[in-house]
Formats: structure tokens, sequence, C-alpha cells
């Protein structure tokens, strides 16, 4: 009785992951405002030049400025770093709040799950559009990509520990190997580039 009556407290509470996991997504969601702002800038001053080079074309394949020209650099109509501003503003705000002690309710953490979803299917449908359909890398973005796997593997990992049953060996695992996991993800991507710009090496 006395342990279902601290469970129910707890929940009201709300939950939260670690101080480290909130550490990680401020410095996740900075790292990514960093990236975001330096593609909104290459992509302003291609808009007002589009003879501009951008810092990172560096040859056929590594090649920001092809990259930004391309319909799929605003894919809902507005240019993509906005979109990453935005985001990334949030997830550094969430990491700034579990840093702070500070903790949440259930449906904080799914809408959470929702965004960092939603961004980490979104930069797949990037990473497919620019290695296999414009043909060209930009760093910048690459970088946006590693992030938003790592920040979603984390959140997901909580979620499912907290809310998914965290009894079950599956959910056990991934929690404890999350860093792994989202290195393994990074790791494929890399690989997929390397095959399908091999005979440019």
């Amino acid at each position: 009785m006395v342990e279902a009556v601290a469970q129910a407290r707890e929940e009201q509470r709300g939950a939260a992951p670690s101080q480290g996991w909130g550490w990680l997504y401020v410095v996740g969601g900075v790292l990514g405002i960093v990236l975001s702002g330096i593609i909104m800038v290459e992509k302003m001053k291609l808009a007002e030049d589009p003879t501009y080079t951008t810092t990172c074309d560096l040859s056929s394949v590594v090649s920001c400025g092809n990259v930004m020209r391309s319909i799929q650099a605003a894919a809902f109509g507005i240019p993509n770093p906005i979109i990453g501003l935005v985001g990334f503003g949030m997830v550094a705000l969430i990491g700034a709040a579990v840093a702070a002690g500070g903790r949440f309710a259930g449906w904080f953490w799914f809408g959470a799950q929702a965004g960092m979803t939603f961004a980490v299917l979104f930069v797949h449908w990037l990473f497919f559009q620019a290695v296999y359909v414009i043909g060209a890398l930009c760093p910048y973005c690459m970088g946006v990509w590693a992030l938003s796997i790592v920040l979603f593997v984390y959140v997901t990992a909580f979620n499912l520990r907290t809310y998914g049953g965290s009894g079950a060996a599956w959910v056990h695992g991934l929690d404890r190997w999350k860093g792994a996991i989202s290195l393994l993800w990074i790791a494929a991507i890399g690989v997929a580039i390397v095959v399908r710009f091999w005979s440019y090496f």
C-alpha cells in the first residue's frame, strides 16, 4: 500500500531523465542551432548572389551549394534551417529544464518523442535526397543528421523505460546501449555514403 502511494505521488510529480541526459540535450541543441544558423547564413548568401561559393564547396561531391540550391532545401515551403533553428532551440530548452531538475508529465514526453520522431524521419528523407537524388553532400547538414539520431535514440530509450515497460529485456538493452546504438546508426549512414560515392574517392 505504501509503495503504491509513493508510486502515485511520483507519477504526479512527473518524470525526468538524468541530469547528464539533460546536458546532452543542451549541448546537442546548441550544436544544432549553430549548424542550422550556418546553413541559414550560407543559404541567404546564395539567394543574394547565385555565384557565391559556400564555405564547404570542396568538390563535386562535398558541395553545400548544390544541396542548398535544390528544391529539397525548402521541403515545406520554408528553408529547412528555419525548422532546425526552432527545433534545436526547443531541444536545448528541454535539456536545460532537465539539467535544472525539472520533471514533466507523460504528455510532455509524448510531445518530445513526437518531435524527435519527426526530426529523425525528416533527416533520413534529406539523407536519401542528398545522397541518391541530388548527388552531393553538405557537411553541416550531415552534422544535423547525426545530432537528430542521437537525440532521438536517447529520448526513445527514456520514454520506453519510463512508460513502455521497464521490465522488458530489450528495453533495458536499448537504454543500456543507447550510445553504441546511436554510433552504429550513424556509422551505417556513413557506410551508405561511402558506397554511393566510392568512385569519387
